[in-house]
């Protein structure tokens, strides 16, 4: 599958923000979508991810309350709303698909898009 993220840009904080990503495949509601994020000099992260059927979702701690995973199975996109942006926040954000079980690992995805650059300015 092949997946094009989107959406990134510059904000200032306490600002919003919402990244797209849209999938080629029909079979999209079979994957398990994540978002992840890298920030300058340091490893990619875990941000968020979302089951084939939208039911579950799961965050990392420091995103909790402020960010929300949604999909739409019939466009074939899932979606990351940003509220309440950090300057912490300033990283690229790639949305990754994966065949299987519900993951927080990098290495668990199959599939990865291009990235969207995120700069949240304090």
């Amino acid at each position: 599958v092949q997946l094009q993220a989107s959406g990134g840009g510059l904000v200032q904080a306490g600002g919003s923000l919402r990244l797209s990503c849209a999938a080629s495949r029909r079979a999209f509601s079979t994957y398990v979508m994540g978002w992840f994020r890298q920030a300058p000099g340091k490893e990619r992260e875990f941000v968020a991810a979302i089951s084939m059927s939208g039911g579950t979702t799961v965050y990392t701690d420091s995103v909790k309350g402020r960010f929300t995973i949604s999909r739409d199975n019939t466009k074939k996109t899932v979606y990351l709303q940003m509220n309440s942006l950090k300057s912490e926040d300033t990283a690229v954000y790639y949305c990754a698909a994966n065949e299987g079980l519900m993951s927080r690992s990098v290495n668990r995805y199959d599939y990865w898009g291009q990235g969207t650059e995120v700069t949240v300015s304090s």
